[in-house]
């Protein structure tokens, strides 16, 4: 009867150590969750009592059993820093993201702000290309045509110039001009006998001109006519033309 009371006995100690061993592993896993979860408070004296008391008790558990009872309580702990560890990699996950998002909003800010400035230059230069073809346009057609000059039957360098001004476009005339100098020095009845180029641009042959006018020979103006448009057709502009002119001596 002895015996068995005393068996009874250590299983009630056993198994009571062993609660009061899960307790303080628990109580000592809530410390550490805490600290993992960034809890600067303090436990309660009453939980450091409570420890203190657990751990004595662990005293009366058998050698074999404290083992036991001490390697779950280690195993919890692992546990529950594990589960901190993870909360806190999850934390610092969110925030990167959160960083990633704000500098890809302002990367896109700043891409919109870009295109919007590049698209308002791009606008800007394609207004003022319009307003030069435009502005280009009226000083053609505001160019005189060869018929609305009254024929004569000389004219002077002078009036073939003014002719020559009334006709060409103003951008274009000191180019033109600078052709007619060396072709003809204004003179609308010269004349290559070697080559047959003839009038105020040497035409060659002189017949060409005819194209515009069956008096080129002895009317500038139609001359003037026939010129500006072989320097528009062949290389854009009387410009164009004194461009090649001063490389090659010859148009």
């Amino acid at each position: 009867m002895r015996a068995t009371l005393e068996g009874n006995r250590v299983s009630r100690i056993s198994v009571r150590g062993f609660a009061v061993a899960s307790a303080t592993a628990v109580t000592t896993v809530g410390a550490v969750v805490g600290v993992a979860s960034g809890n600067t408070q303090h436990s309660s004296s009453n939980d450091l009592e409570a420890t203190a008391s657990d751990a004595t008790l662990l005293a009366d558990i058998p050698a074999g059993q404290q083992a036991q009872v001490q390697g779950a309580s280690l195993s919890q702990q692992a546990d529950a820093q594990a589960a901190a560890a993870d909360t806190a990699a999850k934390k610092t996950a969110a925030e990167a993201a959160r960083k990633q998002a704000a500098e890809d909003a302002i990367a896109k800010q700043k891409a919109a702000a870009k295109a919007e400035k590049e698209e308002a230059a791009k606008k800007a230069e394609e207004k003022k290309e319009r307003e030069e073809a435009a502005e280009t346009k009226a000083s053609r057609s505001s160019s005189r045509d060869a018929s609305d000059f009254a024929k004569q039957s000389s004219y002077s360098v002078a009036q073939v110039q003014a002719m020559a001004r009334q006709m060409v476009p103003a951008d274009q005339f000191q180019c033109f001009s600078n052709i007619v100098n060396h072709e003809s020095t204004w003179n609308y009845k010269a004349s290559n006998p070697s080559s047959g180029a003839y009038g105020l641009v040497q035409a060659l042959p002189g017949s060409k001109m005819a194209s515009a006018g069956a008096d080129w020979q002895t009317n500038p103006a139609t001359q003037i006519k026939w010129g500006l448009g072989y320097m528009n057709d062949r290389y854009g502009s009387p410009c164009g033309a004194w461009n090649f002119w001063q490389a090659n001596n010859w148009y």
